[in-house]
Protein backbone atom coordinates (compact mmCIF):
# COMPACT_ATOMS: atom_id res chain seq x y z
CA UNK A 1 0.00 0.00 0.00
CA UNK A 2 0.89 3.29 -0.40
CA UNK A 3 1.51 5.44 2.68
CA UNK A 4 3.01 8.86 3.43
CA UNK A 5 5.57 10.00 6.46
CA UNK A 6 7.03 13.28 8.02
CA UNK A 7 10.26 13.51 8.45
CA UNK A 8 10.29 16.21 10.66
CA UNK A 9 13.53 17.66 10.21
CA UNK A 10 12.86 18.85 7.19
CA UNK A 11 9.22 20.73 7.73
CA UNK A 12 6.69 20.68 5.29
CA UNK A 13 9.65 19.09 2.36
CA UNK A 14 9.74 16.18 5.13
CA UNK A 15 6.90 14.37 3.58
CA UNK A 16 7.45 11.19 1.57
CA UNK A 17 5.35 8.64 0.25
CA UNK A 18 6.63 4.99 0.90
CA UNK A 19 5.72 1.43 -0.32
CA UNK A 20 4.64 -0.71 2.76
CA UNK A 21 2.86 -4.16 3.24
CA UNK A 22 -1.37 -3.92 4.31
CA UNK A 23 -1.77 -4.25 7.83
CA UNK A 24 -3.74 -7.28 9.30
CA UNK A 25 -6.52 -6.80 12.08
CA UNK A 26 -5.76 -8.93 15.67
CA UNK A 27 -8.83 -9.64 17.77
CA UNK A 28 -11.08 -7.17 18.39
CA UNK A 29 -9.30 -5.32 15.63
CA UNK A 30 -10.38 -3.25 11.52
CA UNK A 31 -8.95 -3.60 8.80
CA UNK A 32 -9.59 -0.30 7.26
CA UNK A 33 -9.58 1.00 3.53
CA UNK A 34 -9.16 5.09 3.89
CA UNK A 35 -11.65 7.03 1.51
CA UNK A 36 -10.39 11.03 2.80
CA UNK A 37 -8.58 12.32 5.14
CA UNK A 38 -9.02 15.96 6.58
CA UNK A 39 -6.36 18.58 7.40
CA UNK A 40 -6.23 20.22 10.57
CA UNK A 41 -3.33 23.15 11.72
CA UNK A 42 -1.57 20.50 14.35
CA UNK A 43 -0.49 18.43 11.27
CA UNK A 44 1.37 21.06 9.80
CA UNK A 45 2.52 22.26 13.36
CA UNK A 46 4.01 19.17 13.91
CA UNK A 47 6.49 19.34 11.16
CA UNK A 48 6.97 23.26 11.56
CA UNK A 49 7.82 22.54 14.99
CA UNK A 50 5.07 24.59 16.39
CA UNK A 51 3.05 21.78 17.89
CA UNK A 52 2.29 22.21 21.53
CA UNK A 53 2.75 18.66 22.64
CA UNK A 54 5.89 16.60 22.11
CA UNK A 55 5.63 14.83 18.97
CA UNK A 56 8.07 12.06 16.96
CA UNK A 57 9.47 11.83 13.85
CA UNK A 58 8.80 9.50 10.87
CA UNK A 59 5.06 8.88 11.62
CA UNK A 60 2.21 8.84 8.97
CA UNK A 61 0.44 12.24 9.73
CA UNK A 62 -2.94 13.23 10.10
CA UNK A 63 -5.62 12.78 12.70
CA UNK A 64 -8.79 12.65 10.66
CA UNK A 65 -10.21 9.87 8.09
CA UNK A 66 -13.24 8.43 6.86
CA UNK A 67 -12.76 4.59 6.12
CA UNK A 68 -14.34 1.80 4.83
CA UNK A 69 -14.28 -1.59 6.30
CA UNK A 70 -12.88 -4.48 4.62
CA UNK A 71 -11.72 -7.20 7.10
CA UNK A 72 -12.75 -7.51 10.90
CA UNK A 73 -10.90 -9.30 13.66
CA UNK A 74 -11.68 -12.32 15.83
CA UNK A 75 -14.60 -11.12 17.83
CA UNK A 76 -15.78 -8.32 16.31
CA UNK A 77 -19.48 -8.51 15.77
CA UNK A 78 -20.47 -4.57 16.07
CA UNK A 79 -18.68 -3.70 12.14
CA UNK A 80 -19.24 -5.86 8.95
CA UNK A 81 -17.20 -5.15 5.48
CA UNK A 82 -18.38 -2.61 3.50
CA UNK A 83 -19.63 -0.34 6.51
CA UNK A 84 -18.13 3.14 6.65
CA UNK A 85 -16.58 5.07 9.55
CA UNK A 86 -14.82 7.92 10.72
CA UNK A 87 -11.69 7.20 14.01
CA UNK A 88 -12.54 9.11 17.03
CA UNK A 89 -9.24 11.86 17.15
CA UNK A 90 -7.77 9.87 20.77
CA UNK A 91 -8.72 6.41 20.02
CA UNK A 92 -8.74 5.44 23.65
CA UNK A 93 -10.34 8.14 25.13
CA UNK A 94 -14.01 6.51 25.31
CA UNK A 95 -14.67 9.23 28.73
CA UNK A 96 -14.17 10.43 31.67
CA UNK A 97 -10.57 12.46 32.23
CA UNK A 98 -8.02 12.57 29.41
CA UNK A 99 -6.07 9.64 29.46
CA UNK A 100 -2.46 10.07 30.62
CA UNK A 101 -1.73 8.53 27.37
CA UNK A 102 -3.00 11.03 25.23
CA UNK A 103 0.37 12.02 23.84
CA UNK A 104 1.36 8.94 23.09
CA UNK A 105 -1.85 7.89 21.47
CA UNK A 106 -2.31 10.70 19.51
CA UNK A 107 -2.37 10.29 15.78
CA UNK A 108 0.61 11.65 14.12
CA UNK A 109 2.23 13.06 16.60
CA UNK A 110 2.68 9.92 18.97
CA UNK A 111 1.75 7.17 16.42
CA UNK A 112 1.12 7.05 13.53
CA UNK A 113 -1.85 8.54 11.40
CA UNK A 114 -4.10 8.22 8.84
CA UNK A 115 -2.67 9.20 5.71
CA UNK A 116 -2.33 5.48 4.39
CA UNK A 117 -4.25 3.66 2.03
CA UNK A 118 -4.95 0.98 4.61
CA UNK A 119 -5.57 0.68 8.49
CA UNK A 120 -5.85 -0.96 11.36
CA UNK A 121 -7.73 -0.12 14.59
CA UNK A 122 -9.61 -1.11 17.51
CA UNK A 123 -13.07 -1.48 17.08
CA UNK A 124 -13.75 0.69 19.80
CA UNK A 125 -11.88 3.86 18.34
CA UNK A 126 -14.60 4.41 15.21
CA UNK A 127 -17.93 5.60 14.69
CA UNK A 128 -20.16 5.03 12.45
CA UNK A 129 -20.84 7.65 9.13
CA UNK A 130 -24.38 9.14 8.82
CA UNK A 131 -25.18 7.71 5.11
CA UNK A 132 -26.38 11.51 4.15
CA UNK A 133 -22.69 12.73 4.30
CA UNK A 134 -19.67 11.64 1.49
CA UNK A 135 -16.52 10.45 2.93
CA UNK A 136 -15.17 13.45 1.98
CA UNK A 137 -17.63 15.84 4.53
CA UNK A 138 -17.32 12.54 7.33
CA UNK A 139 -13.76 13.27 7.13
CA UNK A 140 -13.70 16.35 8.81
CA UNK A 141 -15.71 15.36 11.38
CA UNK A 142 -13.56 13.71 14.38
CA UNK A 143 -11.18 16.97 15.15
CA UNK A 144 -12.69 20.01 14.06
CA UNK A 145 -16.14 19.35 14.04
CA UNK A 146 -15.97 17.14 18.02
CA UNK A 147 -13.84 19.90 18.90
CA UNK A 148 -16.24 23.18 18.35
CA UNK A 149 -19.34 20.70 19.86
CA UNK A 150 -17.34 20.49 23.14
CA UNK A 151 -16.31 23.96 22.72
CA UNK A 152 -20.15 24.90 22.49
CA UNK A 153 -20.92 22.16 25.45
CA UNK A 154 -18.69 21.91 28.84
CA UNK A 155 -20.16 22.51 31.99
CA UNK A 156 -22.53 25.05 30.84
CA UNK A 157 -23.78 24.28 27.54
CA UNK A 158 -24.58 26.75 24.82
CA UNK A 159 -28.58 27.52 25.22
CA UNK A 160 -31.21 29.13 22.44
CA UNK A 161 -30.96 32.94 22.49
CA UNK A 162 -27.44 33.01 23.76
CA UNK A 163 -24.67 34.36 22.00
CA UNK A 164 -21.13 32.94 20.54
CA UNK A 165 -18.22 34.58 19.09
CA UNK A 166 -16.39 32.59 16.08
CA UNK A 167 -12.99 33.75 15.61
CA UNK A 168 -11.79 33.42 11.45
CA UNK A 169 -13.03 30.96 9.28
CA UNK A 170 -11.05 27.94 9.77
CA UNK A 171 -12.52 24.52 10.73
CA UNK A 172 -13.21 24.51 14.00
CA UNK A 173 -14.56 28.27 13.73
CA UNK A 174 -16.59 27.23 10.31
CA UNK A 175 -18.09 24.19 12.71
CA UNK A 176 -18.47 26.79 15.83
CA UNK A 177 -20.68 28.80 13.44
CA UNK A 178 -22.67 25.96 12.38
CA UNK A 179 -23.77 23.99 15.15
CA UNK A 180 -24.28 27.31 17.66
CA UNK A 181 -27.06 28.19 14.56
CA UNK A 182 -28.34 24.83 15.06
CA UNK A 183 -29.02 25.09 18.80
CA UNK A 184 -30.46 28.12 18.29
CA UNK A 185 -27.32 30.65 19.42
CA UNK A 186 -26.65 34.22 17.62
CA UNK A 187 -23.34 34.21 16.18
CA UNK A 188 -20.79 37.28 16.17
CA UNK A 189 -18.20 36.09 13.49
CA UNK A 190 -14.82 37.76 12.66
CA UNK A 191 -12.75 37.58 9.30
CA UNK A 192 -10.19 39.51 7.26
CA UNK A 193 -11.43 39.52 4.42
CA UNK A 194 -14.85 41.06 3.13
CA UNK A 195 -15.54 38.28 0.59
CA UNK A 196 -15.72 35.71 3.63
CA UNK A 197 -17.90 37.64 5.76
CA UNK A 198 -20.16 37.11 3.11
CA UNK A 199 -19.60 33.44 3.05
CA UNK A 200 -19.96 33.46 6.81
CA UNK A 201 -23.19 35.15 6.62
CA UNK A 202 -24.44 32.93 4.22
CA UNK A 203 -23.79 30.23 6.86
CA UNK A 204 -25.99 31.89 9.63
CA UNK A 205 -23.43 34.22 10.97
CA UNK A 206 -25.99 37.41 12.60
CA UNK A 207 -22.72 39.54 12.64
CA UNK A 208 -19.53 40.04 11.03
CA UNK A 209 -16.70 41.77 12.29
CA UNK A 210 -13.40 42.12 10.11
CA UNK A 211 -10.75 42.26 12.11
CA UNK A 212 -8.13 44.72 10.19
CA UNK A 213 -10.77 47.36 9.87
CA UNK A 214 -11.68 46.89 13.74
CA UNK A 215 -8.17 45.45 15.40
CA UNK A 216 -10.13 46.54 18.69
CA UNK A 217 -13.09 44.12 17.77
CA UNK A 218 -13.94 43.13 21.37
CA UNK A 219 -15.14 47.09 21.25
CA UNK A 220 -17.06 46.10 18.55
CA UNK A 221 -18.54 43.10 19.87
CA UNK A 222 -19.36 45.01 22.92
CA UNK A 223 -21.38 47.36 20.68
CA UNK A 224 -23.00 44.68 18.73
CA UNK A 225 -24.41 43.37 22.21
CA UNK A 226 -25.67 46.43 24.18
CA UNK A 227 -22.04 46.10 26.20
CA UNK A 228 -23.14 42.90 27.66
CA UNK A 229 -20.28 40.68 25.87
CA UNK A 230 -21.31 37.33 24.39
CA UNK A 231 -21.90 33.61 26.59
CA UNK A 232 -18.62 31.85 24.65
CA UNK A 233 -15.98 32.85 23.21
CA UNK A 234 -14.26 29.57 20.69
CA UNK A 235 -10.90 30.78 20.99
CA UNK A 236 -8.91 29.68 18.45
CA UNK A 237 -6.27 32.36 17.80
CA UNK A 238 -4.19 31.47 21.03
CA UNK A 239 -2.05 34.55 22.42
CA UNK A 240 -2.48 37.23 19.90
CA UNK A 241 -6.38 37.17 20.18
CA UNK A 242 -6.59 36.19 24.13
CA UNK A 243 -6.75 39.56 25.07
CA UNK A 244 -9.54 40.76 22.13
CA UNK A 245 -11.44 37.73 23.51
CA UNK A 246 -11.50 38.46 27.05
CA UNK A 247 -13.02 42.14 26.62
CA UNK A 248 -15.55 40.67 24.20
CA UNK A 249 -16.71 37.76 26.70
CA UNK A 250 -19.67 38.75 28.70
CA UNK A 251 -19.67 38.39 33.03
CA UNK A 252 -20.04 34.90 33.79
CA UNK A 253 -19.48 33.75 30.47
CA UNK A 254 -16.81 31.12 28.87
CA UNK A 255 -13.66 32.02 26.92
CA UNK A 256 -13.23 28.10 25.47
CA UNK A 257 -9.68 27.85 24.81
CA UNK A 258 -8.30 26.05 21.96
CA UNK A 259 -5.86 27.26 19.10
CA UNK A 260 -2.51 28.24 18.67
CA UNK A 261 -2.73 29.85 15.68
CA UNK A 262 -0.88 32.62 16.45
CA UNK A 263 3.27 32.50 17.09
CA UNK A 264 3.27 35.47 19.04
CA UNK A 265 3.12 35.13 22.68
CA UNK A 266 2.89 38.80 24.26
CA UNK A 267 1.78 37.09 27.10
CA UNK A 268 -1.68 37.95 29.72
CA UNK A 269 -2.76 40.43 31.64
CA UNK A 270 -4.19 39.31 34.74
CA UNK A 271 -6.03 42.19 35.89
CA UNK A 272 -7.68 41.92 32.33
CA UNK A 273 -8.12 38.10 32.69
CA UNK A 274 -9.50 38.39 36.54
CA UNK A 275 -11.89 41.73 35.57
CA UNK A 276 -13.46 39.75 32.63
CA UNK A 277 -15.58 37.81 35.55
CA UNK A 278 -15.60 34.73 32.91
CA UNK A 279 -14.54 31.24 33.04
CA UNK A 280 -12.03 29.69 30.44
CA UNK A 281 -12.10 26.57 29.96
CA UNK A 282 -9.16 24.29 27.94
CA UNK A 283 -10.34 21.76 25.46
CA UNK A 284 -8.77 18.58 23.93
CA UNK A 285 -11.01 18.27 21.08
CA UNK A 286 -12.92 15.58 22.98
CA UNK A 287 -13.89 11.72 23.93
CA UNK A 288 -16.14 8.86 21.81
CA UNK A 289 -18.94 10.46 23.42
CA UNK A 290 -18.45 13.87 22.18
CA UNK A 291 -17.68 12.41 18.10
CA UNK A 292 -20.88 10.31 18.70
CA UNK A 293 -22.98 12.97 19.70
CA UNK A 294 -21.62 15.44 16.90
CA UNK A 295 -21.89 12.71 14.68
CA UNK A 296 -25.99 12.96 15.34
CA UNK A 297 -26.39 16.46 16.20
CA UNK A 298 -24.99 16.46 12.32
CA UNK A 299 -27.43 14.02 11.24
CA UNK A 300 -30.11 15.62 12.48
CA UNK A 301 -30.01 18.77 11.51
CA UNK A 302 -28.45 18.42 8.15
CA UNK A 303 -25.07 20.13 8.41
CA UNK A 304 -23.32 19.92 5.42
CA UNK A 305 -19.31 20.36 6.61
CA UNK A 306 -17.92 23.33 4.73
CA UNK A 307 -15.17 21.66 2.32
CA UNK A 308 -12.22 24.65 0.95
CA UNK A 309 -10.57 22.33 -1.43
CA UNK A 310 -10.62 18.23 -2.43
CA UNK A 311 -7.19 17.30 -2.97
CA UNK A 312 -5.85 13.64 -4.51
CA UNK A 313 -3.81 11.24 -2.50
CA UNK A 314 -0.80 12.63 -4.74
CA UNK A 315 -1.14 15.83 -4.07
CA UNK A 316 -0.91 15.52 -0.58
CA UNK A 317 2.02 17.74 -0.50
CA UNK A 318 0.15 20.97 -1.64
CA UNK A 319 -2.25 20.00 0.66
CA UNK A 320 0.02 20.47 3.35
CA UNK A 321 1.51 23.82 1.96
CA UNK A 322 -1.92 25.50 1.46
CA UNK A 323 -2.71 24.96 4.77
CA UNK A 324 0.13 26.34 6.14
CA UNK A 325 -1.17 29.33 4.23
CA UNK A 326 -4.07 29.69 6.11
CA UNK A 327 -6.13 31.18 3.62
CA UNK A 328 -8.64 28.17 3.17
CA UNK A 329 -12.25 28.56 4.58
CA UNK A 330 -13.74 25.48 6.10
CA UNK A 331 -11.54 22.39 5.59
CA UNK A 332 -9.12 21.03 3.74
CA UNK A 333 -9.25 17.09 2.26
CA UNK A 334 -7.82 14.79 0.75
CA UNK A 335 -9.23 12.26 -1.07
CA UNK A 336 -7.33 8.78 -1.14
CA UNK A 337 -9.20 5.99 -2.84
Amino acid sequence: MRVYRFDNSRGLDGLEIHDEPVPSPQRGELLLKVHAVSLNYRDVAIPLGRYVRQSKSGLVPCSDAAAEVVEIGEGVDDYRPGDRVIGIFQPRWFGGPLPATADSDSYGSGQDGWLAEYKVVSRESVVPIPPALSDEQAATLPCAGVTAWNALGGPAPIRAGQTVLTLGSGGVSVFGLQLAKALGARVIATTSSNQKAQTLATLGADDVINYRDHPQWGERVRALTDGRGVDRVIEVGGPATIDQSLRAVAIGGEVTLIGFLSEANPGIDYFLLKGAGAITRSITVGDRTDTQELVRAVSTNQIQPVIDTVFDFDDAAAAFDHLAKSKQLGKLVIRVN
